[in-house]
């Protein structure tokens, strides 16, 4: 019981450290451009990170809160990157053609993740399984 317990710890804490690495990193590739032709390549990592992540923490960890965990942590860090610092940084702008980037990554990002977090929660809770294993009754 112990050890299942803290594997689910384990499981949570990776899925946490990856998904606000994944949004970061999403985040600062913004601004990717390739001469004068915005490249929305943070765009597409949303959306296949968050389609990927969400299942593959629930897989490893069994369990649906550690599942959800990976799309609350990217929605934390990507509106963390809209508020502007203290110091006058801004990681995700709101004009121009980096701006229409930066909606499309925060709105597909949302929305590749609550899909996937609705097929987690949605899914049928498969009951543990009962007897000896042996594969018959004496």
């Amino acid at each position: 019981m112990i050890v299942r317990i803290a594997a689910r710890i384990g499981w949570a804490l990776l899925a946490v450290v990856a998904a606000a690495w994944l949004a970061l990193v999403e985040a600062f590739w913004l601004p990717l451009r390739a001469g004068a032709v915005p490249i929305p390549l943070s765009v597409l990592a949303a959306v296949a990170g968050n389609l990927l992540l969400v299942p593959l923490a629930h897989r490893l960890s069994g369990s649906r809160a550690v599942g959800v965990l990976p799309g609350v942590v990217w929605l934390v860090v990507a509106l963390g990157a809209t508020v502007r610092r203290p110091e006058g940084d801004l990681v995700l702008v709101g004009s121009g053609v980096t701006g229409g980037v930066g909606l499309a990554f925060l709105v597909l990002g949302v929305v590749a993740a609550a899909f996937a977090v609705g097929r987690i929660l949605a899914a049928p809770v498969r009951p543990a399984p009962t007897g000896s294993g042996s594969g018959g009754a004496r």
